[in-house]
């Protein structure tokens, strides 16, 4: 038995080799597909990237929001109605809509349009940059007969950020459309001065609006610093080119000069207010009070009460009503500097709304 068992292992022995031979095959397929996996990979990334910057500064999107409203009114028939009387508006709405269709195929090629543009703006007024893209599109294909209509959300933020964004508005102006704010929530401070702009703005009765004013605050951290026997130097050249600072010594100069850039601030401000509504008693409003939307219709901040859905749901009914967007590729970095720039907002405006009872 023992003798045979020899012989045979001795027989099969030549058959290991074979399975050495797929084992090193095996081996060099799989080191040969990780390297083209790898290279593939690296093919991939440089194309993504190349795709990246191309892309970068984003795309403009557009949606008919005329025809979504349609659209939902028909689903909204066919989930209410029973398929008797839904078959009868069916038949009556095709019958309507093919004598439409001969009667205004060509008229509805030129029926007005309305623009809508959405800004929700941070401290930093950063979505200027998006705005600046859409204004300069529909600037570009706007006829005379077209309007723009801005939902406009912000508690107000940096001087030189909502300067520009106003002034983005002030280019529809110019090109002669009407241009229509509406304020669902919040148009305080910079948010105010981009809704002044319009030649007619609409506000929801509880939406915040006004708060015409310069604030500035700084810490100061001269007397930790003493405390701990901390040196500090700072070298200017001109008087009041540092007024306050955070860890020098802040003087009584400084101070004033610091208090007289902020009444000269906001001199321009109310200047700017006045320059697009007149009719407006700057002197009364202008004072860094806010007010609400019922309130703000008396004293000339705005000029209707209302909400965007339902002027749009209007204004959908007689003209093509087109929301334009344009949507920039953000890195995770900027995203996370503009979530910190809303939440810091929605705590201004949550503060404001503390502030006042009900």
């Amino acid at each position: 038995m023992t003798s045979n068992f020899l012989v045979c292992c001795s027989q099969r022995l030549p058959g290991f080799s074979h399975l050495e031979f797929l084992y090193d095959y095996g081996l060099f397929l799989a080191k040969a597909i990780t390297i083209v996996l790898a290279v593939a990979a690296v093919v991939l990334l440089v194309v993504a990237a190349s795709m990246k910057q191309k892309h970068e500064r984003g795309e403009l999107k557009l949606t008919h929001i005329s025809e979504e409203l349609q659209s939902l009114r028909h689903h909204l028939k066919a989930e209410l109605l029973d398929k008797k009387a839904f078959k009868a508006y069916e038949k009556q709405h095709k019958a309507e809509q093919k004598a439409k269709d001969k009667d205004q195929q060509s008229a509805e090629s030129t029926k007005p349009r309305v623009f809508v543009l959405e800004f929700k703006g941070g401290i930093e007024a950063s979505e200027v940059a998006s705005l600046r893209e859409e204004i300069s599109a529909v600037l570009a294909i706007a006829e005379k007969s077209d309007q723009v209509l801005v939902n406009l959300e912000s508690g107000g933020g940096m001087v030189h950020g909502y300067g520009l964004a106003a002034s983005q508005l002030e280019r529809v102006r110019r090109a002669g459309l009407p241009l229509t704010v509406c304020v669902d929530k919040v148009a305080a401070s910079g948010g105010y001065m981009m809704a002044c702009v319009a030649n007619h703005i609409v506000a929801a009765p509880f939406a915040i609006v006004g708060s015409i004013g310069v604030v500035a605050q700084i810490p100061n951290f001269h007397r930790l610093l003493r405390k701990h026997d901390i040196d500090y130097e700072q070298h200017t050249a001109g008087e009041f080119k540092r007024t306050l600072t955070l860890f020098g010594e802040n003087t009584d100069e400084g101070r004033a000069k610091f208090q007289e850039e902020l009444e000269q601030t906001h001199e321009l401000f109310k200047g700017f207010v006045s320059n697009f509504r007149p009719q407006l008693d700057v002197a009364k409003v202008a004072t860094g009070e806010h007010w609400y939307g019922q309130q703000a219709v008396a004293l000339g901040l705005v000029d209707e009460i209302g909400t965007s859905d339902d002027l749009l749901m209007k204004l959908a009914d007689e003209k093509q009503v087109i929301k334009v967007r344009y949507q920039i590729r953000k890195k995770i970095t900027d995203k996370l500097a503009h979530s910190a720039s809303l939440m810091l907002s929605e705590c201004y405006d949550r503060l404001l709304q503390k502030n006042r009872p009900m």
